[in-house]
């Protein structure tokens, strides 16, 4: 009996150090994530803090046309504290390619990378792979719920767009022409990013089909360039058939449920000739 319960009293004994061990161990592994836990997120702030440190450092963005064409190239900060790098002329920011009246392309800029080589003053498939891609998939997607979407204007060149911007100001005068229009340079077109859908008018908005691109572009990285209500921002009426290629991360945040966020409201950049 004895030994029955000295045995018993070490099985107790080891059970209990077991324990022990095991809650050691786990407080041990958990301290160490913590460590490195709060190290990754000093780490995080400092990078933050440096950024926030060259910001200060930098000039601010142009306001209008006249003051980008004074910029040279280099880094500029917007008004949201985004960082602006102008380089060859071509305008980024937080690496995303800006084209408004207050930011222009040089007259010889073509796509980087298009679905199929330029070769002409206009060109529907002549847009970035990317883009391409992203719209075949949502052009795929309408036809299976019964609708037709098709792009009626990509990419159009530097020339292109001086000749269409030139009758539109003949036909309805300059200031007007400006709301509708883009003067040749500042042809969001010219990128390859963007397209005008079907029919090209007012009357898209109303449509099975625009109705659904409104509510759905953003799931394919599209978003409406130019919303409604939002013409003193962007400097351009609401146009519901004009999409522009951002990534899907960035077009959800701008969709917004529905109230779309310009491009210049969320960098915190101008859309000014002057």
């Amino acid at each position: 009996m004895v030994r029955r319960r000295v045995k018993r009293k070490k099985n107790k004994l080891f059970f209990v150090l077991a324990i022990l061990f095991i809650i050691i161990v786990i407080g041990g592994i958990f301290m160490f994530n913590k460590s490195d836990n709060k190290d990754l997120d000093n780490k995080k702030e400092e990078v933050k803090d440096k950024d926030k440190d060259v910001s200060k450092n930098l000039e601010k963005a142009p306001s209008n046309h006249n003051d980008f064409l004074n910029l040279s190239d280099g880094e500029y900060v917007t008004d949201k504290g985004f960082t602006l790098v102008i380089k060859d002329k071509v305008s980024y920011v937080d690496g995303m390619l800006i084209v408004n009246k207050t930011y222009s392309l040089p007259d010889s800029y073509k796509p980087d990378d298009p679905y199929t080589a330029v070769s002409g003053e206009k060109c529907n498939n002549c847009l970035d792979k990317e883009v391409m891609n992203a719209f075949k998939s949502m052009q795929s997607d309408a036809n299976g719920l019964g609708l037709n979407i098709y792009i009626s204007s990509g990419y159009r060149s530097y020339n292109y767009q001086n000749g269409l911007y030139n009758n539109y100001v003949s036909a309805s005068g300059k200031e007007k022409a400006d709301s509708y229009s883009a003067r040749p340079g500042h042809s969001e077109h010219q990128s390859g990013l963007c397209f005008d859908l079907n029919s090209i008018d007012d009357s898209f908005a109303n449509t099975d089909e625009g109705k659904w691109v409104n509510e759905n572009a953003s799931s394919y990285g599209f978003i409406i360039r130019y919303p409604r209500g939002k013409e003193s921002i962007t400097g351009y009426q609401y146009e519901s058939w004009h999409l522009r290629y951002v990534g899907k991360e960035l077009a959800k945040k701008l969709y917004n449920n529905g109230d779309w966020i310009t491009l210049e409201e969320y960098y915190g950049i101008s859309s000014s000739y002057e």
